[in-house]
């Protein structure tokens, strides 16, 4: 997965749109919560068994809801000037050291 791509891809389509005044940290962050709840929502009433075995409708929408998740989640970070992939990898290597055995 190339997030410079993408990134540029989301700015492509927020300009065409003229989006880029809706786009504050505070709006995105916001939307990225909210597509988070659409996710949730999708597990919601399942036991943990049930929410490991997802139809394949169920598991379409999930990855549906992932992906823009994400997608706000690395517009957010173009807003705030944060290199995604530079703070996954400081958090992946604190967790490491922090739980690794």
């Amino acid at each position: 997965m190339n997030l410079v791509e993408l990134t540029s891809r989301l700015h492509r389509i927020r300009d065409n749109n003229d989006w880029r005044g809706f786009h504050s940290p505070k709006n995105l962050a916001m939307a990225a919560s909210v597509e988070m709840a659409e996710l949730l929502e999708i597990f919601q009433w399942l036991s943990e068994a049930q929410s490991r075995q997802l139809s394949a409708a169920e598991l379409h929408h999930a990855g549906e809801e992932v992906g823009d998740i994400v997608l706000y989640l690395l517009l957010l970070c173009s807003e705030l000037g944060i290199d995604m992939e530079q703070a996954v990898q400081a958090k992946l290597a604190d967790s490491e050291r922090r739980f690794a055995r």
